[in-house]
């Protein structure tokens, strides 16, 4: 009887566990993420868009292979800005040129006539650095800083002047992701005579500097003009985040004098910003004009100064953020506007050509944002908030289409969201802004450290995602995962924010907040200290 019984319950149990295996094998499941599959479906999708018209190092057909190899994976519930950070990828590979100097990156993929040597413009370097610094092949970007650094002295006709630069500053901040400090060490000087022949050139007898609008790339202003020698936002705060980037640089290899040099130099200058740029009546910095009034416009440029946390920490600057909120000051349905829409002289100077009277430019726009970003994560008092910077980001990245195709041009209209220069084939793939970097160390906030921390600050509203990633991030020659997983069925190892380097986890939060840990094997040792200027 026990023998019959334990044979049945034998069966019975072989039964149900054949049962559930059976309905296990054939229920659905949650497709697990694949980072490689999702890049190659967008890079084929861009690949099929339209013919290749130009091919440099990287050709079409080899992007996938490239781009798998160099760049961090996101994945994100928000397919627009998705879409956005690998077409924005795609399209900085095609600018990548082999030279005889070296590799560079390539402004217009089209030849254009007022460009250097194989076609280099050095108008958005310091874009291309801050791009380009999460690429996981060192040698594109190093070689691309030696072409403008040293290079270029040697040309027939120097470019690297031609426009304004953060260049020391981009340098200082690429360094803080792959910590490299044999090729930081051997740039210093350079980076010092490069500080020395701005001042030279550009150096005002009152401690600021002055800059045509052309030349900061943005001609046809509301405050300047093509002969003006203003005293801009825009080359004066470079020359701070510099002063401040060759002063931690100094630090770096022990070189006191010249970081006592720089300290006083940034010292002095933030106070000049503060006090000869700042119109205490409009709350907004300005171009100081010629005979040492400020302009009447608020421009974008304004802005400028808190990419390199050059304000000080008070209610009275951060009342500039106002204008970004408000329709008359630079708020248009299809981007942030390059002037105030209130001004008379807004969209006055024609279309078509080069106007920064108004019109949108991603070029300023990536600008705004690293400075919103940075007045979130580093200031208190100032009322924007996550949400703000993350619709700002959004209609960015919406702006990235032209005829139902995503597209990058020159720049476009604030109303429509039209490209302004057409179909002009030299404004296709424009290399004249950020928009990854925008993601990787604003959006998801993976904040380089000198020392070997992770920092992460998220600017992603509250409630506003469910999950995301960002994976193959190589930081300090390591490989980082941050992944925010609220429910844990996402990804399947567990709710919350997680942190990963080299495929160990080090550092887990139920919340998505900032967060701070070390990296495995970190030293013991005193960690470095970055060289504060506030």
């Amino acid at each position: 009887m026990t023998n019959q019984k334990t044979q049945n319950l034998f069966s019975n149990v072989l039964l149900f566990g054949m049962l559930v295996l059976f309905l296990g094998c054939n229920a659905p499941k949650e497709e697990s993420y694949d980072a490689t599959g999702t890049l190659k479906e967008y890079v084929s999708y861009f690949n099929q868009m339209e013919e290749e018209g130009v091919v440099n190092h990287i050709s079409n057909e080899e992007s996938y292979s490239w781009l798998e190899k160099n760049i961090p994976l996101f994945e994100a519930p928000d397919s627009t800005l998705e879409q956005t950070y690998y077409y924005r990828w795609w399209t900085f590979r095609k600018h990548l040129k082999k030279t005889p100097e070296g590799f560079v990156f390539t402004e217009f993929i089209r030849p254009v006539s007022h460009a250097g040597k194989y076609n280099t413009v050095s108008c958005a370097l310091g874009h291309h650095v801050y791009e380009g610094r999460w690429l996981h092949d060192d040698k594109f970007i190093d070689e691309y800083i030696l072409f403008w650094l040293i290079r270029d002295q040697y040309a027939e006709n120097p470019q690297a002047h031609k426009y304004s630069s953060w260049l020391a500053d981009a340098v200082y901040h690429r360094y803080l992701v792959n910590k490299d400090e044999v090729f930081v060490s051997s740039l210093v000087d350079e980076l010092n005579q490069d500080y020395r022949q701005w001042h030279r050139e550009k150096g005002l007898s009152n401690g600021l500097y002055w800059q045509y609008d052309v030349r900061d790339g943005m001609e046809e202003s509301i405050s300047g003009s093509r002969t003006d020698k203003n005293a801009r936002p825009t080359i004066n705060s470079y020359m701070y985040g510099n002063a401040v980037a060759l002063a931690n640089l100094s630090d770096l290899i022990g070189r006191d004098s010249l970081q006592e040099a720089y300290q006083n130099k940034a010292s002095r200058l933030k106070q000049l910003v503060r006090e000869e740029l700042w119109d205490s009546d409009a709350q907004f910095f300005k171009a100081q004009l010629e005979d040492g009034t400020l302009s009447d416009a608020r421009e974008a440029i304004g802005f400028i100064p808190w990419y390199f946390d050059l304000p000080a920490d008070k209610e009275n600057f951060a009342r500039a953020w106002d204008q970004l909120e408000d329709p008359q000051g630079f708020l248009a349905p299809c981007g942030l506007t390059t002037a105030e829409r209130r001004h008379p002289e807004f969209r006055t100077h024609g279309t078509g050509e080069c106007e920064w009277d108004g019109a949108v430019w991603p070029f300023a726009t990536t600008q705004t944002l690293k400075g919103m970003a940075k007045l979130l994560t580093g200031y208190s008092n100032h009322s924007v908030q996550k949400e703000d910077y993350f619709e700002v980001l959004k209609t960015y990245a919406n702006s990235h289409e032209k005829n139902g195709k995503p597209y990058i041009g020159e720049y476009l209209d604030g109303k429509t969201g039209e490209w302004l220069k057409g179909d002009n084939p030299r404004s296709r793939y424009y290399n004249h802004s950020g928009f990854a970097d925008l993601i990787i160390n604003d959006l998801i906030g993976l904040k380089p450290q000198p020392g070997d921390s992770v920092v992460v600050k998220p600017l992603i509203p509250e409630g506003k995602w469910d999950w995301f990633l960002l994976d193959n991030v190589k930081y300090h020659d390591r490989i980082l995962i941050i992944q925010w997983d609220k429910t844990g069925e996402k990804y399947g190892n567990g709710q919350g924010l997680r942190i990963f380097a080299d495929g160990e986890q080090i550092y887990q939060s139920d919340t998505l907040k900032p967060a701070t840990c070390e990296l495995p094997g970190a030293s013991d040792a005193h960690p470095v200290q970055q060289v504060g200027m506030k």
